[in-house]
């Protein structure tokens, strides 16, 4: 079973649960054998029915009279939720999650830059400086290097003081850290730079400076990851998002539009 660090056997059975849903282990539609699982797992039914609980409210699985507790269609899934979205990255396609993640970041990160820019304190200044030096340390660290990069984001979420904005690392994080792992791991060039220009217009309260400067730092971090993970964001189809197909969708093929490069 794979270890779920720091949630206890609790915590490694949803995340056991979880995974084969989202890899298609677990199809659409099936009924989980529970004393299969409690057997395999070596757990009670009580610490399984709670990983359960975890898991329906992730939209992954239901539980109907008669017919027990059956996996969801991924239309059902809270897509949104940091595990759903981590699990989605160990899957068979995760190109997908993160050109999906790449563009979120596109439409939420330039306009929190501009808020940022406005609404900055000096504590939220020496939270991103602290962030990129970090980052500049980090060099030969893939996992260092990561995790300042995702620290200096967050700061720069919350100088923005919009609650709702703040919270969008809930989903961002993961993606980030995937491919800041991808990426760092693969000995990318020096992320400083990109950063430091989003930073100094925040420190000038230059909202649209900092704009600009956010969109060059994401599409920096695009071509990196195009580079070295050999991802696209580039869809060939509009609205392509409605036929996409995979793991858990109940589909057996995936369109030509949607699959990875």
């Amino acid at each position: 079973m794979a270890e779920y660090v720091g949630r206890g056997l609790h915590g490694q059975i949803v995340e056991t649960v979880g995974t084969r849903i989202v890899q298609g282990r677990l199809r659409v539609g099936e009924t989980l054998d529970i004393a299969s699982l409690i057997d395999e797992l070596g757990i009670s039914q009580t610490v399984l029915r709670e990983a359960v609980k975890v898991l329906t409210a992730k939209g992954l699985v239901d539980a109907r009279q008669k017919r027990g507790t059956f996996v969801r269609p991924r239309e059902n899934w809270n897509l949104l939720d940091a595990d759903v979205i981590r699990w989605q990255l160990v899957a068979d396609a995760p190109e997908l999650v993160l050109r999906d993640l790449a563009e979120v970041r596109l439409v939420i990160e330039p306009a929190a830059a501009r808020l940022a820019a406005e609404r900055r304190t000096e504590e939220d200044l020496a939270a991103m400086e602290e962030a990129l030096v970090r980052m500049g340390e980090s060099s030969g660290d893939a996992g260092a290097a990561a995790e300042a990069d995702l620290a200096w984001h967050r700061a720069l979420l919350r100088a923005t003081h919009n609650e709702l904005l703040q919270r969008m690392d809930v989903f961002i994080g993961p993606g980030l850290a995937e491919r800041d792992r991808l990426v760092h791991a693969a000995e990318a060039d020096d992320p400083v730079p990109a950063h430091e220009p989003v930073l100094r217009a925040v420190r000038d309260a230059d909202p649209a400076a900092a704009e600009q400067a956010m969109r060059a730092l994401l599409a920096r971090a695009d071509a990196d990851l195009a580079r070295t993970a050999g991802l696209s964001r580039a869809r060939t189809t509009p609205g392509a998002d409605n036929d996409r197909t995979g793991p858990g969708s109940g589909h057996d093929t995936e369109p030509e539009d949607r699959k990875a490069p």
